[in-house]
């Protein structure tokens, strides 16, 4: 059984504390101790505790949509345009089975609603995984891709991005990089492999090759990224590849 399984059939002993696991228990249904920063099973005590991966897969399940509620609410209200391009993502791109969209809809709406700031959320995400960069550059990939979802990035979507990379210790050059993969400053193929036109063809090489090996999602998977987003990793995946194949044409590389 899984952490949404365990979760949602009421048999979770203890798991995270802070902001997310606040926004997890009032979707979750769970009743929280803000002292002992513990969720206590309505059921079944602590014998249906987390592991330590699955409470990493909780954070980032809970915490994606949570920073996304706070970004729909960026400009002061959540448009049903911007609910619709978050659940089409839920849909679409992670493919969430009907409990996993109830669930994450839940978590949506209590952020929505809830009084802490987009940067509490990104905190104490970046405080499980700040060790794992290519879980925290999927994380800033999925912010991007659904903010720009409606065509483009309002100035406050921006603002809550520049603070989510700055929290999560992004230089100003790995910001930009995956800025242009959604807004299309430079050439794209090149920032998905974070390198420079500029590079030699063993840079490229060197850089496609450390990039397959991290971004696995069997590798992936076992460093805490949650089932549900399994897909989205594997997209990334491709899309390194294709970005490398398509660079190898234009460079003529073996």
């Amino acid at each position: 059984m899984g952490w949404l399984g365990k979760v949602v059939g009421g048999t979770l002993g203890f798991a995270i504390g802070g902001p997310i696991g606040a926004i997890a228990g009032a979707a979750f249904g769970h009743s929280f101790d803000r002292k002992e920063e513990k969720y206590i099973s309505h059921r079944l005590g602590h014998q249906g505790d987390l592991s330590n991966n699955e409470q990493a897969q909780l954070t980032f399940f809970v915490a994606a949509f949570s920073m996304l509620a706070k970004i729909a609410k960026a400009d002061g209200r959540v448009s049903q345009e911007e609910i619709s391009s978050v659940e089409e993502f839920m849909r679409k791109e992670l493919q969430l089975d009907p409990e996993s969209m109830n669930t994450a809809k839940n978590i949506f709406k209590e952020a929505v609603n809830s009084g802490e700031h987009f940067d509490s959320f990104a905190r104490q995400f970046y405080g499980v995984f700040r060790n794992q960069p290519r879980i925290i550059e999927l994380m800033m990939d999925l912010l991007f891709r659904v903010s720009t979802a409606d065509g483009g990035i309002s100035g406050e979507e921006e603002e809550l991005l520049s603070s989510a990379a700055r929290i999560f210790n992004l230089s100003d050059d790995e910001y930009a990089r995956l800025r242009s993969r959604y807004v299309k400053d430079v050439n794209k193929y090149y920032a998905v492999l974070n390198v420079s036109e500029n590079a030699s063809d063993e840079e490229v090489k060197k850089a496609y090759r450390k990039l397959v090996s991290e971004y696995h999602p069997d590798k992936i998977e076992s460093k805490g990224l949650p089932e549900e987003f399994v897909k989205f990793a594997g997209d990334k995946f491709k899309e390194i590849q294709e970005a490398y194949e398509q660079i190898r044409k234009e460079r003529g590389l073996k």
